[in-house]
């Protein structure tokens, strides 16, 4: 007896995602949520995403780092990461993983431009986390991961609690 099923529907391929689209998204997302925050229009993406600085030969004062174009006082450095949905917990112990690397990579633009860094992460189907150096106080909120590699520690908040933060947080 022979079966009248078609079961070659089930065997869909995943749509490919196209991540450097799913990144400029995500980096528009935070800069209209940072501009509608402080009430500006300051924030926005970087040419390039973040590589302008180190792409281009521009003097001192044209250079730009991270992700986000931020007002001139803005204290944070910003770096904008989507997906990753492989990256879980165990990331936070192994110092060669993507999460580590972000870090890293957010790290080193802040050195470069004085400022301090600002990871913002985000997994699909998940809420926006925002990591940066244990030494900025956050006054309201007690709701904090701390994590730390090579005696640098830093905290893991969700972005909506930073969101309601003071400006003094925020700005110079």
């Amino acid at each position: 007896m022979k079966d009248n099923y078609d079961i070659s529907k089930l065997n869909k391929k995943k749509k490919k995602v196209n991540s450097r689209a799913k990144g400029s998204t995500f980096e528009r997302q935070i800069a209209k949520i940072l501009n509608e925050r402080f009430n500006t229009s300051e924030f926005s993406r970087t040419p390039g995403s973040g590589a302008f600085a180190t792409t281009h030969s521009l003097p001192d004062h044209l250079k730009i780092y991270g992700d986000l174009i931020t007002p001139q006082n803005f204290k944070f450095c910003i770096e904008c990461k989507k997906g990753y949905n492989d990256e879980s917990i165990y990331s936070l112990y192994n110092y060669s993983s993507n999460f580590w690397g972000f870090i890293d990579q957010c790290q080193k633009d802040a050195d470069k431009c004085g400022k301090f860094p600002m990871l913002i992460f985000k997994q699909d189907r998940q809420k926006t986390l925002a990591v940066i150096p244990s030494n900025i106080s956050i006054l309201n909120t007690n709701k904090y991961i701390e994590i730390h590699k090579d005696n640098i520690y830093y905290k893991i908040y969700l972005f909506d609690d930073l969101l309601k933060e003071e400006d003094i947080i925020w700005l110079d």
